[in-house]
C-alpha cells in the first residue's frame, strides 16, 4: 500500500477522533507545530524513517519533544502509529490531517502569481471573488514571478486563470504558429 494511502487512513482516523472529541481545531493547531518541528529537524525526520532504530526510542523522542506541546491524545495516537511500525509517515500524517482537516471545514487553497507583489486590498478583494466564486473560505497566496510583465495567473486546485502578459503574448505566438505566419 502506497504512503500517501496509509497516511491517509491514519489522518482519517485522527480527523474522526478530534470530531468525536470536538477538539478538531485545537487538534489542526498542535498538528501545524508538529508540521513546523519535524520540517525544521532533519535528524528528526531521519529517526524516524530509519529502521534500525528502536521503536523505545523513537517513542521517547517523540515523547519528549511533544510532551508539553500537544494534547495527549495526539501523542497517544503518535505512539500507536510507532508501536505499528509506522514512524515513517508520521509527517506525512500530519500534512495529510492538515489537507483533510481543509477539506472538512470547507477550506481552499489559491495561488495568485503577478509580476509584483499584490496590496492587501488587492488580495482581499481576490480573496472575496474567489471565495464568492466557489462558494468556499479561501486561504490566498501571493508569488511574485517577474516573467510575467504584467497581470496574475490564479490557481485554485486544479483549475488556472491566466491573466497575465507573458499569457497572452504566449496564446498569440501559438496562434501565429497556427497560421503559420
Amino acid at each position: 500500500m502506497s504512503v500517501f494511502k496509509v497516511a491517509s487512513r491514519y489522518a482519517k482516523s485522527l480527523i474522526d477522533l478530534s470530531q468525536e472529541q470536538q477538539s478538531l481545531d485545537a487538534v489542526k493547531a498542535d498538528i501545524e507545530g508538529v508540521i513546523a518541528i519535524i520540517k525544521s529537524n532533519t535528524e528528526l525526520q531521519a529517526v524516524l524513517n530509519n529502521p534500525i532504530i528502536k521503536t523505545d526510542k523513537k517513542l521517547a523522542i517523540l515523547k519528549a519533544l511533544f510532551q508539553d506541546k500537544v494534547k495527549p491524545e495526539i501523542l497517544e495516537f503518535f505512539n500507536i502509529m510507532v508501536r505499528k511500525g509506522r514512524a515513517e509517515i508520521v509527517y506525512a500524517t500530519a500534512l495529510e490531517f492538515i489537507r483533510e482537516y481543509n477539506e472538512v471545514k470547507g477550506i481552499v487553497h489559491a495561488e495568485v502569481i503577478s509580476a509584483s507583489p499584490l496590496s492587501e486590498t488587492n488580495l482581499q478583494a481576490l480573496k472575496q471573488e474567489i471565495s464568492s466564486q466557489i462558494n468556499a473560505e479561501v486561504i490566498l497566496a501571493n508569488k511574485v514571478d517577474k516573467s510575467l510583465i504584467g497581470g496574475f495567473i490564479v490557481k485554485v486546485g486544479d483549475r488556472q486563470i491566466d491573466a497575465s502578459i507573458q499569457g497572452k503574448l504566449n496564446k498569440l505566438e501559438r496562434h501565429f504558429e497556427v497560421q503559420g505566419v
